[in-house]
């Protein structure tokens, strides 16, 4: 591990990605289908951590990249207020 290499990137990386899919699939599922604030601040919590990565990794990002992610935490934010009022 390099020095500036953040330990929970390097978590991720060794993770399997089909599992990292799966295992956010069911969140999302999870939270859509909750009762109101339960699945908005779950849905919160994981446009939380996708913000995260999106500073991380905004600098190696396509422009083209970085707006369809911004769409997307944005998007997640929106369902998540939706479910919380």
């Amino acid at each position: 591990m390099q020095p500036t290499q953040r330990p929970v990137l390097a978590r991720l990386a060794r993770a399997n990605p089909t599992s990292v899919f799966l295992a956010t699939l069911a969140l999302v599922l999870v939270a859509l289908f909750a009762p109101g604030p339960v699945g908005g601040l779950l849905l919160l919590a994981l446009a939380a951590g996708l913000v995260y990565l999106l500073t991380v990794t905004w600098p190696v990002q396509a422009p083209q990249t970085r707006l369809i992610r911004l769409v997307m935490v944005t998007l997640l934010v929106a369902v998540a207020l939706v479910k919380l009022f």
